[in-house]
């Protein structure tokens, strides 16, 4: 699956800033964007981030139990979750 942009969505602001210092320090590429309204989430902040980067994040996000809502990619204007 070749997808440009992924994004993560959080239930907690909390997650949400403690995923962005685990993913800057592993530097990959991210934006702090709100969370669009068609997501579902506790929390207002979601982490925008290069699709190429998955498997890292997904590594990161496991090894470092960040809690998460999904992981979610944009397709014909609506987003879909990974999961």
């Amino acid at each position: 699956m070749n997808i440009s942009v992924m994004l993560l969505a959080f239930d907690s602001t909390q997650q949400a800033l403690r995923a962005e210092m685990l993913l800057e320090y592993a530097d990959i590429e991210i934006d702090i964007r709100p969370t669009p309204k068609e997501i579902t989430a506790g929390c207002a902040l979601s982490i925008e981030f290069p699709g190429e980067n998955l498997a890292q994040v997904q590594e990161i996000i496991k090894s470092e139990h960040v809690e998460i809502r999904g992981i979610y990619f944009k397709k014909e204007d609506k987003y879909v979750t990974m999961e």
